[in-house]
């Protein structure tokens, strides 16, 4: 094997083999209570709503936009589940749709107000974001709403398949589905190549407004699914439930796009970074590191992770 080709394949799976190394590491100073099925049931199945974000996040990321609203529609979404289904007692079979359109709304209305005005995603987003959260704390009074359907806690969290909670294997098949997308459809490509230049895309003959119009929406509809999950895993909402996932979620999105396919965001590189920053607050709190570890973790790592990825970017665009 060439030296290039031996670099290239260390790069692709480097992330993974650190994340295996965590784990030999913290097995052998705590192998009573870090390798154990159990822990690792814990960290895949808490950790499947992370993994949606992220995998929703990356859509928009490929066409090289930002969703920072995201995680308030998830927050959103979890509360206006949790009022119609405890509250108003309407069937979760009406209340999932419901929802779902109501993320692929907001998705919408991001992409149009960037599109249309021609303002940076960063700055609509994060605008549309905090409007969301206003919203929730209007709806939901400020207070956590209980009380929701033990059935959708059954097809989320109580179920489970080797002893791992059922959200984990959603949200699996969602990477499946995304990677297909991504990987082997003429939208995907498209996404791609708008990323890459959309002066470009526009000569090319891609529709890049409507292609990341469709970005927008379809991240919309997985933070939505993200908050109906949510809402199965606690069974009950918050105000401020995925306030605290937009960071964990965009370092594993730029983490996952130094692995795998380095350089370009990917669903198997963010389920892997998600994983890869778990594992490595789950083995620090076994050692007996308090909370601020985890805002240490993955702040670092979300700056460590851009870092890399523009080196990766840098040198493809070398061609070195």
């Amino acid at each position: 094997m060439r030296q290039s080709d031996l670099t290239y394949q260390l790069e692709r799976f480097g992330l993974l083999f650190v994340w295996l190394a965590f784990i030999a590491l913290f097995g052998a100073m705590r192998p009573d209570t870090f390798l154990t099925w159990s822990n690792f049931s814990t960290i895949f199945g808490s950790e499947a709503v992370l993994v949606i974000v992220t995998l929703g996040l990356i859509i928009p990321l490929t066409a090289g936009d930002f969703d920072l609203s995201i995680a308030q529609v998830l927050t959103l979404v979890s509360m206006t589940t949790a009022i119609l289904d405890a509250r108003l007692d309407v069937p979760l079979v009406l209340v999932i749709p419901l929802v779902l359109a109501l993320g692929a709304l907001i998705g919408l209305i991001n992409g149009a107000i960037t599109l249309y005005f021609r303002v940076h995603s960063l700055i609509v987003t994060l605008g549309v974001g905090t409007f969301l959260h206003g919203i929730t704390l209007w709806i939901g009074n400020s207070q956590t709403i209980s009380g929701v359907s033990p059935m959708l806690m059954e097809w989320v969290i109580i179920q489970r398949f080797w002893g791992i909670p059922i959200a984990f294997y959603y949200a699996m098949l969602l990477a499946v589905l995304i990677w297909y997308m991504l990987s082997y459809t003429a939208f995907g490509q498209q996404l791609l190549f708008t990323g890459r230049g959309r002066e470009v895309g526009r000569l090319t003959g891609v529709a890049v407004g409507r292609v990341r119009l469709a970005a927008f929406v379809l991240s919309g509809i997985m933070g939505a699914i993200a908050g109906i999950l949510y809402t199965g895993t606690t069974g009950s909402a918050n105000p401020s439930s995925g306030t605290f996932l937009l960071l964990p979620a965009f370092a594993a999105a730029f983490l996952g796009a130094t692995c795998i396919k380095p350089g370009r965001f990917n669903p198997w590189g963010s389920v892997i970074a998600v994983y890869f920053l778990v594992t490595g607050i789950n083995g620090l709190s076994v050692l007996g590191f308090r909370t601020f570890v985890q805002d240490l973790f993955y702040g670092g790592a979300l700056v460590l992770a851009v870092m890399v990825s523009q080196l990766v970017s840098g040198r493809k665009e070398r061609g070195l």
